[in-house]
């Protein structure tokens, strides 16, 4: 018997000393591969340090859930996580009544409070992009993907890189290990961005061969020749590539949202293409005669005026367009939030969190200015506002119409244009699909399950279910009563006990992966970076930065007069 407790002791320490070493071993080797990810964007992104778990065990206690599939908030509910996964869902009381414990989960290795918060799955951004410290907008990815977490996103669409889809799906990767602080990434790289034009449909094919080679999950277009469309389309189709396209006036003409979803586009961004499908006694926008595409003022001050050139509401050519939409199974991505400022400039520039959370770079790149894109108001007029102010209004009410009869729409911000703000313009697009007709809870739903459904994701994300991965955010307030409360700066409320306006809201704890961030911190350390550059360059923390351009001294590079 002792011979046999010896042998099995020793057989015991040989599977233990085993599996310590394949342990640490994987984990090398893990290492060593992300050194080499990280090296191939030349350490653009930091390692991840923010964050903790996963757990075995993390209980989220005592919030009302708002599961994202439509249905009413419920609870309070206890959530288990068992490393990245959800697998239970408990009712365990009744609101304004005391929870007893032996109705609930058992103790968790980390457990939050979320008594009397809300419970929401992660929000999908369905149009985004990851600028870089080089171009434009001069802002780092660390800087975006904390402003995306630190308003809950948990995923987001990339659908144009500047720097081209090598450094996306890098940061893809990365993000999919959970070695950098950051959403996860869907990869629609930009068909255009290719070193050599793309002029045959051989061409073409080849292109989309390349990105499904390299591991991309879709692509986006802005417009091409017909035969080069139709061929990239066809090949996306056949390799099973998901497809999205801004329809860029320079080929709407025969490439509106129509012609392409008949060759087997699956998404729409913003709302180009769609309007010119819709007019009924002209075939081409009726363009001013100076006008040049190029001159972004002109681009965008037309573009306001194009839905009143569409059928009206309601009428044979508006149904009949809506109804093959609907047939085809086509998605609206309308990103109304990149729009705000063309029907409002003063409210874009002057929102608070501009004062805290916006860079001076990226400042500077939203001035006006004739060689930057969306830098567009030269002279803006009020009557480009109020054309803009009526454009929203029927196309929210196509959008609204198009939700109500079936069809997919999903929320994306495409912020860092236009005085919209990473994550900030997120919540922006929230509201705006309120105002356009939906429901709160509809609005919930387009930012997560129809995001998810459009990304491919369904399975893993989107809705918050047993078996689902745990990409979940918690928020302090209501955000069916209030999508304001979402804000990273909160809403001012007034404390009736008090008579004292207070700030409440905001996201208090997101979740991806299972690996739990302080949101409010995240945004803490967003706050400090914008703080630091602003004493680089000279501009007082202590006003507004002002949209008109600021004089620099020359040898001291400070600014003369201040921002």
């Amino acid at each position: 018997m002792t011979l046999l407790s010896k042998a099995f002791a020793s057989f015991l320490l040989t599977v233990i000393a085993t599996t310590i070493i394949l342990t640490i071993s994987a984990r090398l080797s893990a290492a060593t591969s992300n050194e080499k990810l990280f090296k191939q964007i030349n350490d653009e992104v930091p390692k991840r340090t923010e964050g903790e778990g996963t757990y075995d065990r993390l209980v989220i206690r005592g919030g009302y859930v708002v599961d994202g599939t439509g249905a009413p908030p419920y609870g309070p509910t206890d959530i288990v996580i068992e490393q990245n996964r959800i697998t239970q869902i408990k009712v365990v009381g009744f609101p304004g009544l005391p929870i007893e414990d032996n109705n609930r989960p058992e103790k968790g290795s980390r457990e939050i409070d979320a008594h009397g918060k809300y419970i929401l799955p992660g929000f999908i951004d369905a149009h985004s992009h990851i600028h870089n410290v080089n171009d434009g907008q001069k802002v780092s990815p660390e800087y975006i993907f904390k402003l995306w977490l630190g308003h809950g996103i948990t995923t987001v669409r990339e659908v144009y890189d500047d720097r081209g889809e090598d450094r996306t799906l890098v940061l893809k990767e990365l993000s999919q290990r959970n070695a950098i602080t950051a959403p996860r990434i869907s990869v629609f790289p930009f068909f255009g961005a290719v070193k050599d034009p793309i002029t045959t449909p051989e061409q073409a094919r080849k292109r989309v061969e390349s990105l499904k080679s390299k591991g991309a999950d879709g692509i986006k277009f802005m417009g091409a020749k017909e035969d080069i469309m139709a061929a990239a389309l066809g090949e996306a189709e056949r390799l099973g590539l998901d497809t999205t396209m801004h329809h860029a006036q320079l080929d709407v003409v025969h490439a509106n949202v129509l012609d392409t979803s008949a060759m087997g586009l699956d998404c729409m961004e913003h709302w180009y293409g769609l309007p010119e499908a819709l007019f009924e006694d002209q075939v081409i926008q009726n363009y001013p005669s100076n006008y040049i595409y190029n001159n972004e003022q002109d681009r965008f001050s037309q573009a306001g005026r194009l839905w009143k050139q569409a059928a009206k509401p309601g009428s044979k050519r508006w149904n009949y367009v809506m109804d093959t939409l609907l047939e085809r199974d086509f998605c609206l991505s309308p990103t109304f939030t990149i729009y705000l400022a063309s029907r409002d400039l003063m409210r874009a520039y002057t929102a608070e969190w501009h004062y805290q959370y916006t860079m001076p770079n990226l400042w500077q790149f939203y001035r006006a200015n004739r060689a930057e894109h969306g830098a567009y108001f030269f002279n803006w007029t009020t009557e480009d506002e109020v054309e803009w102010k009526n454009n929203f209004k029927l196309w929210m009410q196509f959008v609204n119409e198009y939700k109500n009869k079936g069809g997919t729409v999903v929320a994306g911000s495409d912020t860092g244009y236009i005085y919209s703000l990473y994550g900030f313009g997120y919540i922006q697009e929230l509201e705006l699909l309120q105002e356009a007709g939906f429901h709160p809870l509809e609005v919930i739903r387009a930012a997560t399950k129809e995001g998810s459904k459009v990304l491919k994701m369904s399975d893993d994300i989107g809705t918050l279910h047993v078996g689902k991965k745990a990409d979940i955010i918690i928020v302090d307030e209501n955000p069916i009563h209030n999508l304001k409360s979402l804000y990273g700066t909160g809403v001012p409320k007034l404390n009736d006990k008090t008579n004292i306006v207070e700030r409440v809201g905001g996201v208090r704890w997101t979740i991806k992966d299972g690996i739990v961030y302080d949101a409010k911190k995240l945004l803490a350390e967003v706050r400090e970076m914008v703080l630091e550059q602003k004493k680089q360059q000279g501009i007082s923390p202590d006003i507004p930065m002002t949209v008109e351009t600021p004089q620099y001294n020359s040898q001291s590079k400070t600014i003369v007069k201040s921002d």
